[in-house]
């Protein structure tokens, strides 16, 4: 009978460490991998909000092209002399001088 109840009280605390080793993976998992996506997206929707008329940027498609004209969601690429492209600026992925490292 007195096993039984050492067993039970022992079960009992391990229970706690094993909530307290799910906390810590989740807190680890936050900081290395939901946190950096987050700030990786404001920045990327902040470069897109401030594109400016006579920029050279990449599309997500990999589009190269030269700023025509901002609107409020649209922008109108020459992609070349003569061809025009109205895109999304949703779309745009970086200015075409930077080179982002992976």
């Amino acid at each position: 009978m007195l096993n039984f109840i050492i067993l039970q009280a022992a079960a009992g605390g391990a229970s706690y460490s094993n909530l307290i080793m799910i906390g810590v993976m989740v807190v680890i998992f936050y900081f290395f991998f939901i946190r950096p996506q987050q700030k990786k997206q404001k920045a990327q929707k902040s470069f897109s909000e401030s594109v400016a008329k006579g920029e050279n940027i990449v599309t997500i498609g990999g589009i190269h092209g030269k700023v025509l004209s901002v609107d409020d969601t649209t922008v109108t690429l020459e992609i070349d002399k003569g061809a025009k492209m109205k895109i999304e600026k949703s779309s745009i992925s970086m200015e075409a001088t930077k080179r982002i490292a992976s």
